[in-house]
């Protein structure tokens, strides 16, 4: 390999795309050579995965570096220098585009999320407190013929509020500040396809009460998760439709707030924070 090449920064993020492609196989959530995986090196160059290789058996020294008009950019390897970069470019090129602050985009294949997306059954419910507060509510978007212009006509209106989506008959696509961030979305997304079809085997489950959801809408508000589509999705979904916008806390009196706080408003400084944010769970962790 020759990882001297490249900058300690995108060293290590070769290192953990790498990582990342192996857990994903490791996991099922992709065979053969499925799936691809991409990072932000600066403003206009992404590290992607290349096409056709087992991501569960690459080198970081196989991975390439394109613009954002997805040409083969930067320093060649003896590795890489005859392969292309993954099919599904358009579409991680799309995330990017429409979200300046996300630095990772995974796709993965989670076998449970692939079926349920064709049985019809959404994984966008209030039913299970982890995907509320990680997750929000998951859209499915409808079929594009994958390693097409389709999928990033497909994905383009709602990536921009969304962290994870299920490609209907296809497979997930997950975002984050990292590759194992968004991994880690990835994984938890199929937990949750996971659950929703053993629910489905029991005859169904209960939504979480409005009530309930509220509360953990507040977490997510808190730690600082909330996203552009929160307030329209869990209006429509869970029937809580007094929240607003994009990384806003919660006021006192409730989830309608007009300004995001400063420090100084949250009893000015932030070890309060992370103790309101501590009493929090510890208060959920005892019921």
């Amino acid at each position: 390999m020759t990882l001297a090449l490249f900058s300690p920064r995108e060293q290590s993020l070769r290192e953990e795309i790498v990582l990342v492609g192996k857990l994903m196989y490791e996991r099922g959530l992709i065979v053969a050579t499925d799936g691809n995986i991409s990072a932000r090196l600066d403003d206009n160059t992404i590290l992607i995965t290349p096409s056709g290789l087992c991501k569960g058996l690459m080198t970081p020294d196989q991975l390439i570096t394109i613009d954002m008009a997805g040409r083969k950019v930067g320093q060649e390897t003896a590795a890489n220098k005859d392969l292309k970069p993954t099919s599904e470019i358009t579409m991680h090129l799309e995330a990017f585009k429409q979200r300046p602050d996300v630095q990772a985009v995974v796709h993965a294949h989670p076998p449970h999320a692939i079926a349920l997306s064709i049985a019809g059954i959404s994984l966008a419910d209030c039913m299970l407190p982890e995907a509320i507060v990680f997750l929000g509510l998951t859209p499915t978007t409808p079929y594009a013929t994958p390693s097409s212009e389709e999928n990033a006509r497909a994905i383009r209106e709602v990536i921009a509020g969304h962290d994870a989506l299920v490609l209907q008959r296809h497979g997930s696509l997950t975002v984050g500040s990292s590759p194992l961030n968004a991994f880690y979305r990835t994984e938890t997304l199929e937990q949750i396809a996971r659950i929703t079809y053993m629910l489905n085997q029991l005859g169904g489950g209960q939504p979480l009460p409005a009530f309930q959801v509220e509360k953990l809408i507040q977490t997510r508000q808190v730690w600082g998760l909330a996203r552009a589509a929160d307030a329209a999705d869990f209006c429509e979904k869970c029937g809580v439709c007094h929240i607003e916008g994009e990384h806003t806390p919660p006021s006192e009196s409730g989830l309608k707030v007009v300004s995001t706080p400063t420090t100084s408003s949250i009893n000015g400084s932030t070890a309060d924070l992370v103790q309101l944010i501590t009493e929090r769970v510890m208060r959920e962790l005892k019921r």
